[in-house]
């Protein structure tokens, strides 16, 4: 399997800032790591070798990235503002380093780019998509957390609103943006174990389904087990590498059926 480091020191995050890239060929996934991980993450849980078939074969490139929780909504020596501030400068990097380094590495400048993510990762991979859906047209958010108010201590401005998914989308109404979303393969996973919180995935999911005008699918089994017993494998279809729009990703978890809701 092809595995490359890359890294820059982000002048957004003060600090330095590395990706993994997974595979040689296929469309393009950023994958976000949870609130306690890294860019390694993944790797180290052994999701990127249960998908290692589908990366050998061209079925889809992964780029997985670091987070700055601790500088932006972990941040409790930080004014709440600033952490505000700081995940509105995350979503710049994402946006302006990582998706154009994305797309060089790909050597496709107008690639559709996938995100996936659990947890924190999900709130970062929904978010993103949610901002930019001209350029993310799919996204897995799994067991993810969506209203980042507990984080915040009562404070609120514009950098938080507009990183707070539950709020702005609620809200959205410019016809470019809701035509883009409408485009888009929206899947919000999530479990019914103690450890989960499925009330987060719901209320998003009847958000976006008030919004967004396409054909909605929401199914739900039960099982008892936690959200850290389960095991997930991916599948990918024979694809045209960047034909995002064609593509298609099914997670299927061996040990717990989750909750699905998609828009595709």
């Amino acid at each position: 399997m092809n595995r490359e480091v890359h890294g820059w020191h982000s002048e957004r995050l003060a600090r330095h800032m590395s990706i993994i890239v997974h595979g040689h060929w296929g469309p393009p996934m950023i994958l976000f790591p949870t609130s306690g991980g890294d860019e390694g993450e993944y790797e180290h849980q052994s999701l990127i070798g249960a998908i290692a078939e589908h990366l050998d074969a061209g079925r889809v490139k992964t780029f997985s990235v670091n987070i700055n929780h601790g500088d932006s909504f972990a941040n409790n020596r930080a004014h709440p503002l600033h952490r505000s501030w700081m995940q509105r400068q995350y979503d710049a990097y994402i946006r302006h380093e990582v998706i154009p380094f994305v797309r060089d590495h790909c050597r496709s400048d107008d690639a559709a780019v996938w995100t996936m993510g659990a947890s924190l990762g999900a709130y970062h991979a929904a978010n993103t998509l949610f901002k930019y859906p001209d350029v993310v047209k799919r996204c897995y958010a799994l067991s993810g957390v969506y209203d980042m108010k507990s984080f915040m201590d009562g404070a609120y401005d514009d950098n938080f609103y507009f990183n707070n998914p539950v709020d702005y989308m609620a809200n959205v109404s410019d016809p470019w943006l809701l035509g883009h979303l409408s485009t888009c393969d929206i899947h919000l996973a999530t479990g019914t174990g103690p450890f989960e919180h499925s009330g987060e995935a719901y209320r998003l999911s009847r958000i976006l389904a008030s919004r967004i005008r396409r054909r909605s699918r929401s199914t739900r089994r039960r099982n008892r087990e936690s959200r850290s017993s389960i095991a997930t494998s991916f599948s990918f279809p024979p694809i045209s590498p960047y034909g995002s729009e064609q593509c298609a990703l099914t997670r299927r978890p061996r040990r717990r059926i989750i909750s699905r809701c998609c828009w595709s």
